[in-house]
């Protein structure tokens, strides 16, 4: 237990620890809080897969109990990298009450470690809601000019839908108290209970609901766009790449295992509202004059696709459903590296205040280039691979779905060359320093991660084979044709 929670306890102390820094050095605050996330990666690195669980509240059985397989342990090490990522894009963006920003953005890369570790119903919710807080500061304190209203609007969103989960979580424990005669949060322990129709049905809107605002889905996507855009460029990285996966690992991890019956009767109004999202975001990007809030409605449409294959339910689709999170945490947290690099040189994130900036600035220009190509599906890059992934799951299941889907790729085509041309090409509005030694350094690096993850996708898909192959397994109909597509992508 004490190997497995040092992921989650080593950031709060190192939290502490870079605040009381940062009163002496800004400098050492800033290293120290690097050294920290490589001490966590290190942490993890040296853990086998396994589970671990102590009483925590014996009135009601609940237990500090974490488990640790392939899939947690892809979307840890992605949380790292990309903590690492916004450590390193507040470089200079971020100069007031330093210690406290990282004091948050440790909190935060705790609070989501404990997400994608705690096998404890309770204990996930107690770890979903403790990475809000951190996460609302960040935006509230280090955001843009309307950074309160934003912060709010992210709050109450979260903090609503995530009652209607705490309410289906008790709904469980006291439907296992009836039928076992005690209480349980165990999510293994609960795949047991046997539910009506009508009662798997209302718990799992409950949980739905709550991953849904997360990822975000339409209709409860409208707190992005303001959230993305007045956040600090290390907030929208952590957004962006990893909050927004949370809402896709409890679809994945919660939604689909303990109410399968349910997850299969409203899998079509699912990938309804995941077609919804992708041509929705897509329009909505190419109408944006913000960089960011272009960037923003584009997640929302890379969203749609994670939530279609998702309820399509099969190997196929699943697997790209976890290489899309992958990629788009990569190429989104890049996108907005790459936004507040050019804000903080232009003071201004409108298109209509760029133009021809590729002159002055070609090492700029091409990285974004790189980045809008991933971010498109070019082949080659990891978005290709989870969006054709997607594709080929999800036809089995829903062809015109999948039909409507594909026009998406379309719509990312033309917003992302649309932002491309309107930053970089035409006439030069504005002369701007170009990349510097820092940002070449982990600008590349993400282009080196899109490109292998692209070239050899099975780096991905080895980790999280077994997880993904027990939920088809679940799966209440065709389970044996179901499992016969496991080794496909392998093959």
């Amino acid at each position: 237990m004490v190997a497995l929670s040092a992921v989650i306890w080593w950031p709060i102390v190192a939290a502490i620890l870079v605040w009381i820094f940062a009163k002496y050095s800004p400098e050492l605050s800033r290293y120290a809080t690097l050294i920290s996330i490589v001490i966590c990666g290190v942490l993890l690195a040296l853990l086998p897969y396994q589970s671990a669980s102590a009483l925590w509240f014996s009135r009601f059985n609940i237990h500090f109990s974490l488990h640790l397989d392939g899939l947690a342990f892809l979307l840890i090490l992605l949380t790292l990298l990309l903590t690492v990522l916004a450590t390193l894009v507040s470089w200079q963006e971020i100069q007031n009450k330093l210690g406290f920003f990282h004091f948050n953005l440790l909190l935060t890369l705790a609070g989501i470690n404990g997400v994608f570790l705690a096998s404890d119903l309770f204990l996930f919710f107690f770890f979903w809601e403790a990475m809000l807080l951190p996460m609302t500061a960040l935006i509230a304190i280090w955001g843009h000019e309307n950074r309160r209203y934003a912060a709010i609007k992210f709050f109450i969103f979260t903090q609503a839908s995530s009652l209607l989960m705490l309410i289906g979580i008790i709904g469980l424990s006291f439907l296992y108290k009836s039928q076992f005669g005690e209480f349980s949060f165990d999510f293994i322990e609960l795949q047991a209970l046997t539910l009506s129709q009508s009662q798997e049905m209302w718990l799992m809107l409950g949980f739905f609901i709550a991953f849904a605002v997360k990822l975000p889905s339409v209709p409860f996507h409208t707190w992005l766009p303001d959230a993305h855009t007045q956040a600090p460029t290390a907030g929208s990285v952590l957004l962006a790449g990893i909050l927004l996966k949370t809402g896709a690992y409890g679809l994945i991890r919660l939604v689909l295992p303990l109410f399968p019956n349910a997850s299969l009767e409203f899998a079509p109004v699912a990938a309804t509202l995941g077609v919804i999202s992708i041509l929705y975001g897509a329009l909505m990007a190419y109408s944006q004059s913000d960089f960011k809030r272009l960037v923003a409605y584009s997640s929302i449409s890379h969203m749609g696709f994670i939530l279609l294959a998702v309820f399509s339910w099969n190997q196929t689709a699943l697997n790209g459903a976890i290489i899309t999170i992958v990629a788009h945490g990569l190429s989104s947290a890049a996108l907005f590296s790459m936004a507040g690099a050019m804000q903080f040189r232009l003071h201004s994130r409108e298109l209509g205040d760029m133009g021809g900036l590729w002159q002055s600035a070609p090492k700029l220009g091409a990285v974004v280039l790189i980045f809008v190509a991933a971010a498109v599906g070019l082949p080659g890059l990891a978005n290709f691979i989870g969006e054709f992934l997607t594709l080929m799951g999800s036809i089995q299941r829903f062809p015109l779905h999948t039909i409507l889907a594909a026009l998406g790729l379309i719509g990312s085509a033309v917003y992302g060359l649309h932002l491309f041309q309107s930053a970089f090409q035409g006439k030069e509005r504005r002369d701007i320093k170009d990349l510097s030694f820092r940002e070449i350094g982990f600008t590349g690096a993400l282009i080196l991660g899109l490109v292998v993850i692209g070239l050899y996708p099975n780096i991905i898909l080895t980790l999280t084979h077994r997880p993904l192959e027990q939920l088809v397994q679940k799966h209440p109909e065709s389970t044996s044709l179901l499992v016969g597509e496991i080794g496909a992508i392998h093959d």
